[in-house]
């Protein structure tokens, strides 16, 4: 089975990111995120090349899929656009 990363992501200042976030994002399969454009910013902004491993589909975005992802070995990243995800945004479904 894969794992799943719940990843904070900055609410203001894009250096509040902590390394282990940064590096789950280069291990990551795949990045399931509340929306991608602030993630790609986000990205970008460290030259992180995990860029290609978020989607812009909605499929990523379905909890059904992202579960059956986990379970055939892939690791996830799930972020929101700010904060931690699950918490009060659509990542909690």
């Amino acid at each position: 089975n894969g794992k799943l990363y719940l990843c904070a992501t900055p609410i203001g200042n894009l250096g509040d990111v902590s390394a282990r976030c940064l590096e789950a994002f280069n291990n990551a399969d795949l990045i399931a995120a509340e929306d991608t454009r602030r993630t790609l910013q986000l990205l970008n902004h460290f030259e992180n090349q995990a860029t290609d491993k978020l989607p812009r589909t909605q499929q990523a975005e379905k909890g059904e899929y992202i579960i059956s992802l986990l379970k055939n070995g892939k690791n996830i990243v799930l972020v929101s656009d700010a904060g931690t995800p699950a918490i009060s945004d659509p990542g909690e479904d």
